[in-house]
Formats: C-alpha cells, sequence, structure tokens
C-alpha cells in the first residue's frame, strides 16, 4: 500500500540544477549528507537538486550574491544538523563575504553583508533552527 501523507519542508526558493563544487578554507573535517559534502582536504561538492533560500534579509538576490548563499547555506545546515561545530560560522560568514567580491558584489555591499551575517545569523546555525517537517494531507 502507498503511503497516504506527504513529508516535505518549506521556505526555499532556488534548487541547484547541476552539481557545485569549490575549495574552501575549511580543512581537516569530513561532512557527508544527501546533498552536499565536504572532505577533510576542503572540498565542498553541492549535489544537483540541492534546494536552498538565497540570500536573506532585507536584500535584493543579485547574481553576486548567488554562489555565495549557496555555499553559506549548505554550511550554516552542515552546522544545525552538528556536522560542523558552530566554531565554523565565523569561516562560513567570511567565505560568503568573499565569494560576493569575487563574484563583483560592491565591496560596501559585502562589508554590510558580512556585517548582518555576524550579528543576526548565529541563530540559523543552530541545531533548534532545523527546518519542520510539515505532513499533508
Amino acid at each position: 500500500m502507498d503511503c497516504a501523507f506527504i513529508h516535505y519542508c518549506g521556505g526555499y526558493k532556488y534548487q541547484l540544477a547541476r552539481n557545485f563544487w569549490i575549495h574552501l578554507p575549511i580543512k581537516g573535517r569530513e561532512v557527508v549528507t544527501d546533498y552536499f559534502t565536504l572532505t577533510k582536504d576542503g572540498l565542498l561538492t553541492i549535489h544537483a537538486g540541492y534546494a536552498w533560500d538565497g540570500p536573506s534579509g532585507p536584500t535584493v538576490d543579485t547574481p553576486s550574491f548567488m554562489r555565495g548563499s549557496l555555499v553559506h547555506d549548505a554550511l550554516y545546515q552542515a552546522m544545525r544538523l552538528g556536522l560542523l561545530p558552530q566554531a565554523c560560522r565565523k569561516d562560513a560568514d567570511m567565505i560568503l563575504r568573499d565569494l560576493c567580491l569575487e563574484d563583483g558584489m560592491w565591496p560596501l555591499r559585502a562589508w554590510w553583508v558580512y556585517k548582518a551575517v555576524r550579528r543576526f545569523a548565529a541563530p540559523a546555525a543552530r541545531p533548534s533552527h532545523k527546518k519542520q517537517i510539515i505532513t499533508a494531507p
């Protein structure tokens, strides 16, 4: 018999169409999930189909913000899942800033983005901030 219910999470705006990989300065830790992997030498691979909410807060989703928001969301998700320590949050925030700058974000905006995540984003990295699973019907 088929299951009569679906279980899903809300809050996502974007879905990765192809695998994405990047070398990060976060070394010595191995993270493996269905959605992304981080090797001990710092290679982060985010798999096609990964969903994320894009840039958060009072901001505009611009091309210079998308790659940084993708990597930042994956790293914060790893912290929420307890797969990376909370001590990695500052690294994740600096990586966000650096990727935004590499992708052409105006330096003053990248500075504000960095300051905003340092000031306001800590709860999003905590295990208590996991996405709620919704059941329907």
